[in-house]
């Protein structure tokens, strides 16, 4: 367990020392010892906390309190297993309910990197969310950029099937945008303050983040719009690729039809054919069907069907 109070830094501090101080606190508990000291923190929960591994990010309002879950991508493994915790909070403090250690850390590099001017429960807050969403947009433009480098590889005609890779981003993106949603609804709910735990000249911190998750929302969203695209100019560029083999195909069947005719017309053994016993027929024929292939092909040629 690890207590601190709200300054203008985090300060470690025990348990007792969070009543009375006039600070805000932050606490960060496992699931068992939240069930052990949940009544000292005089927080009145309508219904049992979820501190099993939350699905979900959101909030619930209580009466006299808020409750809700994060859960949260592991930005190395998108679609992978999720960094879940719990969370109850009043105006005189937040408790983080987390058996992972993952809440703790979020709260210690809050603690080693933040100073505030103005302290207060929801700047900690806002702190705490940002470290949600840390690092996204680099992740979300290297994202653009492999998009960028599939594009260049389709048109090059590189690419001879759909790229799984492909369908990587498309799942990692669809995952954040999930996430963001969930954030956004977090984000309005504590904006919300339907119970009067914030200051009103404090709510601007969470529009802030609000608005900030919608800006990658959006280019998650657009995102999603790229691989679409890309997969139409996939299945162009494969359409093109079959066209042009029906195309050849086409055309070889074309020369070979007349040079078909004439093997079959001499191949039918009929008696009275005077130029089987003509000393030139055979050269003859050979004449006439590569000057058949050679009109074929300048014709083709001119109606640009090769």
């Amino acid at each position: 367990m690890a207590y601190y109070l709200i300054g203008e830094s985090l300060t470690p501090c025990r348990q007792k020392d969070i009543r009375g101080a006039g600070a805000p606190y932050a606490a960060v508990l496992t699931a068992q010892e939240w069930q052990k000291q949940r009544d000292s923190f005089d927080m009145q929960i309508d219904m049992d906390m979820d501190t099993d591994t939350p699905q979900e990010t959101k909030a619930v309002v209580n009466m006299d309190s808020l409750t809700g879950t994060f859960s949260i991508p592991d930005r190395a493994d998108i679609g992978g297993p999720r960094h879940g915790f719990s969370f109850a909070l009043d105006e005189k403090g937040i408790v983080l309910v987390d058996d992972t250690g993952y809440a703790e850390e979020l709260v210690l590099t809050v603690s080693r990197t933040k100073k505030w001017r103005l302290p207060s429960l929801e700047r900690f807050l806002y702190d705490l969310l940002e470290l949600t969403i840390a690092g996204d947009l680099s992740l979300l433009e290297k994202s653009e950029h492999r998009l960028n480098l599939i594009e260049e590889a389709i048109l090059r005609g590189e690419v001879q099937a759909y790229p799984k890779e492909m369908n990587d981003i498309r799942g990692d993106l669809l995952d954040l945008r999930v996430h963001y949603e969930q954030l956004i609804d977090l984000g309005q709910e504590l904006e919300e303050n339907e119970n009067g735990f914030f200051a009103e000249e404090n709510l601007r911190y969470f529009h802030m983040f609000t608005e900030r998750v919608m800006r990658l929302q959006d280019m998650v969203t657009g995102q999603r719009e790229y691989v679409m695209q890309l997969r139409d100019l996939m299945q162009s560029q494969l359409d093109v690729r079959q066209n042009r083999i029906m195309t050849l195909l086409t055309v070889v069947t074309s020369i070979f039809l007349p040079l078909t005719l004439i093997a079959g017309w001499y191949g039918m053994n009929f008696v009275y054919m005077p130029e089987l016993k003509w000393r030139f027929a055979y050269p003859t024929v050979i004449a006439v069907s590569v000057l058949i292939v050679v009109v074929c092909l300048i014709w083709f040629k001119r109606k640009k069907w090769m």
